[in-house]
């Protein structure tokens, strides 16, 4: 089995391959003072609520966004496991082609989402993931990736609001019943959500523009569901992308 861990800024999310299988998966918050004591009992835990041998856990891929948490949470695979994890950066095999201005500056959760969108349906491809950032990568029939586009993402956009402001309230971001909306939350919440819909239907609209081709739009990330339920301009969307992605990784560089 297969431990395959993406580390981003809100979230780290760990999931089990069994094979091609996901077997588990589970989600706890980015803290950069954990101990590696603390990473290695979560998952243990984790695998135990899941019924899953800790032994069967032969070797691990990890992508990260955030290098602090990186000294702790690979102790916690060397010790828990035993396990020298496949680490997702420069000089990895990926199957496709980086070349855009600071190939190095790419991250890692990046990668691994073109990597997976690219073995699922070749290019070209715009690839959004709509996470604590939004990215919007653009991937050739080649599989070169030169382009992309970095926005806020919609949890960020909306505690900006909330925290900038004296009056406006916290809200759960949910689509409401109607853009005429007749109180301050449901203003919000229409703000927030027509308002990202409309943001990423004219990325998108404006990539094709000046790219000069047809491309497919595959979408992840949590909050990503939202977005493709209200748009013809998303052909996929897949929440489960990054795990794909690293399970390929890890077969292309696994010794």
């Amino acid at each position: 089995m297969i431990l395959a861990v993406d580390i981003g800024n809100s979230n780290i999310v760990l999931g089990v391959f069994d094979g091609d299988d996901i077997i588990g998966n589970w989600r706890m918050v980015t803290r950069k003072d954990k101990t590696s004591d603390e990473y290695g009992i979560f998952i243990l835990n984790s695998l135990k609520y899941s019924n899953i041998e800790k032994n069967k856990i032969k070797s691990a891929i990890v992508s990260s966004v955030v290098p602090n948490v990186m000294h702790s949470f690979e102790n916690a695979l060397k010790k828990y496991f035993d396990i020298e994890p496949i680490i997702v950066g420069p000089g990895i095999k990926t199957g496709i082609t980086i070349s855009n201005d600071n190939p190095r500056e790419v991250g890692a959760d990046r990668i691994v989402g073109l990597v997976a969108a690219y073995d699922m349906f070749g290019g070209p491809l715009i690839v959004i993931d709509f996470g604590t950032a939004t990215t919007y990568d653009i991937l050739s029939e080649n599989g070169e990736f030169k382009y992309g586009v970095t926005a806020p993402g919609l949890q960020i956009t909306a505690d900006a609001l909330w925290q900038r402001t004296a009056k406006l309230p916290s809200v759960e971001i949910k689509k409401p019943d109607s853009i005429l909306a007749r109180n301050t939350i449901a203003s919000i919440q229409a703000g927030l959500v027509y308002g990202y819909i409309g943001q990423a239907e004219y990325i998108v609209k404006k990539i094709k523009e000046e790219m000069g081709i047809e491309m497919k739009v595959l979408a992840t990330g949590g909050l990503g569901r939202i977005v493709y339920n209200e748009t013809s301009m998303i052909d996929h969307y897949d929440p489960q992308l990054l795990f794909k992605g690293l399970k390929i990784l890890h077969d292309k560089n696994q010794k």
